[in-house]
This record gives structure tokens, sequence and C-alpha cells, in this order.
């Protein structure tokens, strides 16, 4: 097999496509007519009328909604990128949550572990996660996310599976180390996947259910942790907390076989088994109308020339304060110093932030895929978050209120889901700079979190932590004032390029401001037409006036732009 050959399998950019395929053809030959009779299977709706219950649940899960052949598209995106996207992140989650629940179950005296290695551990983790993050995107540019992906889930695996033959701390430094590194790929990885594959009120939810598999995964590690250790510990001669790092590498291997099946890298090259022809062209299709753009060849010259550009420094000023601002695992600390809570109680109490977490951030992620709005939700996330800490800050409070307090953090934990969400809208043009992002934020974030937290909540303070909370509040209100500047300067940006909005509430360069051809994803009213403004799926409205027609091409005029 030549270079190319190779090449051609593992890169992913855009591949040759057949002559009437709309990936090989530039969009200035596209025929409205055309598009509409080829992909009528999805986009001519019909007569149909979803039925009450169809309604009803598609309230909470837009493709209850969809006609039958919209609906089973949908449902094979969902069951394929989203599940793989969330069963990924979330047994990572569980063996980080799971190194610190072995270490009180036995691992702390079987290994002697009597110094600061269970701070070393994490200390490891982050480095490998530091050193790997921002590569693996470079590694991801040149090898398909489907490919080097699970891959790298393989390896992850194996490492963690390790742990558990380990007779000391000192391989496990170097295990922890690997562990981050491979890691390193999966977060903005997917993140970038999913952001690749769905329409703007089709996104937040997607993003915020893929980032709730960490909300998901801490509630429940203590649980299996303890299940685990009831029952299997002895067994075959592994300790209940080796059996822990087994079964959790045993869970990343049909993962990662999972991956190579699911994962469709971007709608440009795709090869997935799973989905017709039609339904890849039809993908990149509707992409396109978004005005998201497929990838492109990332070098060293165009990661300078992203920094010579607001975007960066408008992304990683919020995204890195609100990692490095999280306080909720103080609260344990200062359940722990009243007397009449019980050990398990310490231990349970918490969790409920947890379920808090999961309902703020799917109802917030819910209401913007319908209304096309982020940067409120995320506003809103961080008032929580801001509220929460200055009551810690003032401390002498009644008990209600202070316990109010620990749990306002979690109301905030929708910023997560919506900024992944909010970031392939801004940054739409550049699916790079899409990956390459979230991956130097958690970089920057995790050297952040080396010290900060130990200078500005030291152990022999708690739980009364005072100067830590009155740091933190006003680290959120730089935090605030960061997600304001995001906002500007996307509107700053797209004002000055001239851009147009598209039909889905998005800046897009003019010539990329196509007619509309999919259906629109209209809500129970189906259209509502009032005082001259069409509201499509509670999307951004569009003037009536602000536009005219041209032959078959809507053009939008100057009025219609930021």
């Amino acid at each position: 097999m030549g270079l190319d050959s190779i090449l051609q399998v593992i890169q992913p950019l855009p591949q040759t496509a057949g002559e009437n395929d709309f990936r090989s053809r530039p969009k200035s030959s596209w025929d409205s007519a055309e598009i509409k009779d080829k992909f009528s299977m999805f986009i001519d709706e019909g007569d149909y009328q979803p039925n009450w219950l169809q309604r009803t649940l598609g309230q909470a899960w837009d493709t209850f909604r969809l006609p039958p052949k919209q609906r089973r598209y949908m449902q094979k995106l969902d069951a394929n990128i989203l599940l793989y996207a969330f069963l990924s992140f979330f047994i990572k989650t569980l063996d980080n949550s799971n190194i610190s629940n072995a270490y009180v179950s036995g691992m702390k005296e079987d290994l002697h572990l009597y110094g600061n290695e269970r701070n070393l551990f994490t200390t490891f983790f982050n480095i490998g996660y530091l050193i790997g993050a921002v590569p693996s995107q470079f590694i991801l540019n040149r090898v398909r996310p489907s490919i080097w992906i699970p891959t790298c889930e393989f390896i992850w695996s194996g490492l963690v599976m390790a742990i558990a033959g380990c007779k000391s701390p000192n391989p496990i430094y170097g295990i922890r180390f690997m562990i981050g590194f491979f890691e390193s790929v999966a977060y903005p990885g997917l993140a970038m996947v999913l952001g690749s594959w769905y329409l703007p009120s089709e996104l937040a939810k997607r993003m915020q259910l893929y980032d709730a598999a960490w909300a998901i995964a801490s509630m429940f590690s203590g649980y299996i942790q303890a299940g685990v250790y009831h029952n299997m510990n002895g067994l075959a001669g592994f300790k209940g907390w080796q059996w822990v790092f087994i079964i959790d590498g045993i869970i990343g291997i049909p993962i990662a076989l999972l991956g190579y099946y699911s994962i469709p890298d971007f709608p440009i090259n795709t090869r997935v088994i799973w989905m017709k022809q039609i339904e890849k062209e039809y993908s990149y299709v509707r992409m396109e109308e978004v005005g998201r753009k497929a990838p492109k060849r990332l070098t060293f010259k165009r990661v300078v020339g992203m920094f010579k550009s607001w975007r960066p420094y408008g992304f990683l000023w919020p995204w890195c304060l609100f990692n490095i601002c999280d306080t909720t695992g103080y609260f344990n600390l200062w359940l722990d110093s009243l007397p009449f809570y019980s050990t398990e109680q310490v231990n349970l109490i918490p969790t409920g932030g947890y379920a808090i977490s999961l309902v703020s951030g799917y109802l917030s992620a819910n209401i913007s895929d319908r209304i096309g709005y982020r940067w409120a939700f995320i506003l809103n996330a961080v008032a929580w978050c801001f509220f929460g800490n200055l009551l810690l800050a003032i401390w002498n409070i009644p008990f209600g209120l202070k316990m109010f307090a620990f749990f306002c953090p979690d109301i905030g934990y929708a910023l997560w889901g919506m900024m992944l969400a909010w970031s392939a809208e801004i940054f739409q043009d550049d699916a790079e700079m899409r990956g390459m992002l979230p991956a130097l934020g958690s970089t920057l974030s995790y050297a952040m979190n080396a010290w900060l937290p130990v200078v500005i909540f030291p152990t022999q303070k708690a739980p009364k932590y005072i100067v830590g909370y009155q740091i933190i509040t006003a680290l959120i209100g730089l935090e605030f004032i960061g997600v304001l500047f995001m906002l500007y300067m996307s509107r700053r940006e797209a004002h000055q390029r001239g851009r147009v909005m598209n039909k889905f509430g998005l800046a897009v360069d003019a010539e990329d401001a196509v007619e509309g051809f999919t259906a629109p994803r209209v809500s129970d009213a189906e259209k509502d037409v009032e005082a001259g403004v069409t509201v499509i799926d509670g999307l951004e409205p569009v003037d009536l006036e602000s536009t005219s027609t041209e032959g078959e091409k809507t053009v939008v005029k100057e009025k219609q732009t930021l």
C-alpha cells in the first residue's frame, strides 16, 4: 500500500466523491430544485402532523415530533455519535472518581500510601493531560477521529487495568501519566465531532447530555465501588479496589470497539456503514446550509494565526475561569465538620448536587435550542455560581441558606455544554478551532488547578474558607464579563466581515447564505406569522421585509447583518 493510499485511509479531510455527489461540487453549482428533489425523503414533510403523545415527548426530545424518515435519520445519529460520546466520557470520569474510592477501600493500606501519593496520582494524570491535549488535536487533524479516538480508548483501557497489578506507588505514577495523555483527545475531540453533525435547534441538548456523563459517573462511582468491594473482594485473588480498575478497563474495551463503528468522522468524508450514501450526502448539505465548515489541514502557522484574532482569548477567558472556580468539592468538608451528620450522610448529601446539575443543564439546553440563544443561559449559570460563592464568602449566614449556597454552583453546571454548543456556532467556520480551544482550555485549567486551590483553600483552614470564597467570587465576576466580551466580539466580527443572519440565527458570509431547503423544525404551532415576522422553530426571527427574491435564491439585505 502506497503512501497516498495510507493517507486516504487515515486523513479526516475531504475525499473525492462521485460526480453527482454534492460533497464534490462547489456550492455555486448547487441548484435548489435539484437538492429538494434528491433529498425529498428527508425534507418533504407533506401533511404529517405528530399525535399528542409525540408532541408531548417532543417537548423533552425533539426527534419524537419529527416525520418518520427524519426521525429515523436523527435516531441513527443519536444512537451512534451521541451514545458513544456519552459512554466514552462516562467511563473516563468513572475511573477518575474510582482512584479516590480505591484509595479509601484498601489501596492505601495494601500499597502503604501514607504520604502524598494520592495527590501525586492526580498530579501525574494532570501532567499527562497537559502534555497530550494540544498535540492530540494535531493528530486528530491527520488521522480520522474514528481511528485515533478508539485507539486511544484501547490503550487507555489497558493502562487502567494495569494499575490493579501494581505493588507500589512508583509504577502507578507513570501509568497515571499515560492515562492522562491518552485521555486528553476524547473530550475536545468528541465535542468537535458532535458539533459537526447537529443543527442549532438540536445541538445544545446533545452537548449537555454528553457533558452529563460527568455528573452521572460522579454520582454513581461511590455506589459502584461499594458494590464491587462487597461482592468481589478476594475473588480470584484480587482485592476489591483492584477489581474496580479491572472492571473499568474491561468496560472500556467494548466502548473502544464501538467507536470504530460509531464515530462518523465528518459529513465531508464519513464512511460509516450504518449510514446510507444518500444520508451522508444529506448530512453534508444540511451542515453547509447552517454554515458549518468542513475540516482543513491544521498547521503550526494556522495555530499561530488563531492567536492573532480575539477568538482564543474570548473563549478561554470564561472557560478557564469556570474550571478553576469550581468549589463543589468543599461541600463535604463543611458537612463533615457538623456533629449531627454520619459519614454515610456526608458522602450522600452532596450527590444531590449532581441531580440538580442534570436537571438544570437539561432545562437550559432544551429551552436554548428552542429559542436559539446560548449566551443568556451561560450568564444565568454564571450568576448562580456567583451568588452561591458570595453567600459562602459571607459565611456567617443561617444554616439553611448556607446549605442552599453550596448547591448553587450545581445549578450553574449548564455552562459546560452550553459553552461547547455556543462555540461550535460562533466558530463554525473553523472546525479545528472548535477542537483546539476546549483542549487548550483544559490544559490551562489543569495548570491553574495544580496550585491555586492549595493556596486559597488550605486544608488546615477547612471548612471555613472565607478568603478562598471571596477570591472565587471575584473571579466569577470576571467570568461574567468574559462571557459578555465573547458576545460583543462575536457580533463585532460579524459586522466587520459583513456577515448576514441565516434562517438558523447564525452569522455567515453572504455567499454562504444559501436558500433554505431542509424542512423547518416547526413547533406545535407549525408556523407563526405575526406582524411581518416569520418564526421557525423558535429561532431568531427573520424580518420578511428584509429579504428579496432573485430567481430561486433568497438574498438577505444589509439590514439583516448584526
